[in-house]
């Protein structure tokens, strides 16, 4: 029987898991959930809660500017955007459950609603 020699170094320690992905899912709950996941980054930055905070925040800014188009096709197509508007609701609400899960995993996954983009867009926010 092979004895392999025992480490020196102690393991790692555990990062705080627990409150990464809390910061992380916060930021996706309602505007009052996202300012209390920047409150709470700010006392901890983490890379998984500034990672979900950037992919928070431009699906919140994404989901006003769909909102803001199919206001405005509703009042130039004389209705079409009301028809357009539960479709943007379920599109947005689709993705921000995915960031939920994703966070909820720890997972630093880029969401399907430009979720590259708001990498490049927010860089150097809640660094």
């Amino acid at each position: 029987m092979d004895q392999q020699p025992l480490s020196n170094t102690p393991p790692p320690a555990a990062a705080s898991v627990g409150e990464d992905k809390t910061t992380a899912i916060l930021a996706y709950i309602t505007l009052i959930g996202f300012i209390v996941a920047i409150i709470l980054h700010g006392q901890k930055k983490t890379a998984l809660g500034a990672y979900h905070l950037r992919q928070a925040l431009g699906l919140f800014i994404v989901g006003i500017a769909l909102w803001f188009v199919g206001m405005i096709l509703a009042v130039v197509t004389f209705g079409f955007g009301f028809v357009l508007m539960p479709l943007i609701g379920l599109l947005m609400l689709v993705a921000l459950i995915m960031g939920i899960v994703a966070a909820a995993n720890g997972e630093m996954k880029p969401n399907f609603l430009f979720g590259k983009m708001y990498e490049k867009w927010f860089a150097n926010t809640f660094n």
